[in-house]
């Protein structure tokens, strides 16, 4: 081994070369495509193991939500897209604002869409991208990164740490700089590709699973769900308004009638008409219990039926 090799960093697993794959070219279509899914099968029983620790997470991101802190993403390529795209559906589903949650990614916008050559290894992008957000104790920021090494990522987590907010790790390796560089750590170690270093596979699954879980769990402890109904849900179109007047019906059970005219009277809001059918009260009154229990339904019917 010559000094070269001695000074180059390990392989991480994710990078890894199985050289039993090395005629995928070769496989017929079916085949090739047998062994994705059965590589793809693997992702959820990892996750799975990681299970206590996203749970930790869940919990201390929504304790830091529920008192006006953020959730911020930040990650390079195929990392910092997931985390852009969580951040992008949290205002739909949860009727959050938009600087509620939000992902950061190197090369900024225009890296959601065509790649930045370069961006994730520069931490004083990273850097600039968090102090503009003047993070407090209250926010925590996830590092997302398949390596566990991105530069970005890394500079990212160690920035808003400096700034006493809460910092995560999601790695798909273990031992990584990411995690070490954090207060909590996600290690979902999905092992090699079968495109060999291609991470938006197996790697870039277990992310998306692990931010589903993140911001959905997170937003069910803040009370923006219903049982598992979308109460919040933001009605901006057809299907979302649809949605709506359906989520309505089956907390409610009230006919289709009283369903439109709760919506019409609280400007579409679900959650509200659920209150002013279940608690018979005008939509004044289902937005001042909503309120007073911070947006929570069930805290709220029960503070209209004992009230």
């Amino acid at each position: 081994m010559d000094q070269d090799d001695r000074n180059r960093p390990a392989v991480p697993p994710t990078e890894t070369i199985r050289p039993d794959w090395a005629g995928i070219d070769t496989l017929p279509t079916a085949e090739l495509l047998r062994l994705m899914n059965a590589e793809d099968r693997t992702v959820p029983a990892v996750v799975a193991g990681q299970l206590d620790r996203i749970a930790a997470v869940v919990d201390a991101v929504a304790a830091r939500m529920a008192r006006g802190g953020r959730l911020v993403y930040a990650g390079a390529g195929t990392a910092g897209r997931l985390g852009v795209l969580d951040a992008a559906e949290c205002p739909p589903t949860f009727d959050t604002d938009p600087s509620l949650v939000v992902g950061l990614i190197a090369g900024g916008r225009t890296a959601v869409t065509e790649a930045v050559e370069g961006a994730e290894d520069r931490p004083d992008l990273a850097g600039a991208d968090v102090a503009a957000l003047a993070l407090t104790p209250a926010d925590t920021l996830i590092g997302v990164s398949a390596s566990g090494r991105t530069p970005y990522a890394v500079a990212a987590v160690r920035a808003a740490r400096a700034a006493g907010a809460l910092t995560v790790g999601l790695a798909c390796n273990r031992g990584s700089a990411l995690v070490a560089a954090a207060d909590l750590g996600i290690e979902v170690e999905v092992g090699p590709e079968v495109l060999a270093g291609s991470t938006r596979l197996k790697a870039g699954t277990a992310q998306k699973l692990v931010l589903n879980m993140l911001s959905t769990s997170v937003m069910v402890r803040l009370g923006r769900t219903y049982g598992n109904l979308m109460v919040d849900v933001r009605a901006t179109n057809t299907k979302l308004r649809e949605r709506a007047r359906r989520i309505v019906a089956e907390a409610t059970g009230a006919d289709e009638d009283a369903v439109l005219r709760a919506l019409t009277a609280t400007g579409g809001r679900a959650k509200d008409a659920v209150l002013v059918l279940l608690a018979d009260v005008d939509a004044p009154g289902a937005a001042r219990l909503l309120a007073a229990a911070d947006g929570r339904l069930r805290e709220a019917l029960a503070a209209a039926r004992h009230g």
